[in-house]
């Protein structure tokens, strides 16, 4: 599509504003959905670690390499790859939903990394006083851990969202729409400087935002 005929407003009406909404669909609900897979893969890999409340050497080093092994993918690569998985959840392969699973999967270890190692940072002392209450392992989980290790989380949560932005742009390169497909389409690709700028722009304000409730977060659970 020529943008000659169209003023500067006219572009970001048409192009601009729609792919925002659309990166941040797909921000939102990835996000959501790899803190809720992330959460469950962090409390059992920090319950059977050894000396865990669940200890299980066995599910523990399996849950590591696999969370190891996906983590070490760039996201381009791993989107690809992981094309026949997307298709069998969602049916397709494009699209802003077809970007979720990839995103996802590619957001998750990386939560539950975070959840893990905030879950490390609570008190051994309080974790034993809770069992000699007689705190069921659930209690201690739910009651005890997590409420200690929220300040943590909601650091790591905010740059591991921050992270996930980044991949939502990228994913817009290979078919997923959004910002990153505006930018690489209308202005990378049609050399329109003042669209990519315009796109980048908006990236660095959406990371200033999501960087400042962290942070304003952070401070008032601390």
């Amino acid at each position: 599509m020529s943008l000659t005929n169209y003023t500067f407003t006219q572009i970001c009406q048409m192009l601009v504003v729609p792919a925002f909404f659309a990166t941040l669909k797909m921000l939102l609900i990835s996000g959501v959905l790899s803190t809720i897979f992330g959460f469950v893969f962090g409390v059992i890999l920090i319950l059977t670690e050894k000396g865990g409340l669940c200890q299980n050497v066995v599910i523990n080093r399996i849950l590591d390499f696999l969370v190891n092994t996906i983590r070490s993918f760039p996201f381009i690569i791993l989107m690809i790859s992981i094309i026949p998985f997307t298709r069998l959840i969602v049916g397709t392969s494009i699209g802003e939903t077809a970007a979720l699973v990839p995103l996802t999967v590619a957001c998750t270890p990386f939560m539950a990394r975070i959840f893990q190692n905030s879950f490390k940072e609570v008190d051994p002392a309080l974790i034993e006083a809770a069992q000699s209450f007689g705190a069921s392992k659930s209690q201690i989980v739910f009651k005890v851990m997590l409420k200690e290790a929220v300040p943590s989380i909601i650091s790591g949560l905010c740059l591991a969202i921050i992270n996930l932005l980044g991949c939502t742009a990228m994913a817009g390169a290979v078919g997923a729409g959004g910002l990153g497909a505006v930018a690489l389409t209308y202005g990378y690709q049609n050399f329109n400087k003042q669209i990519m700028y315009t796109i980048c722009v908006v990236l660095i304000i959406l990371v200033a935002i999501i960087q400042y409730f962290g942070d304003w977060i952070y401070k008032k659970l601390k």
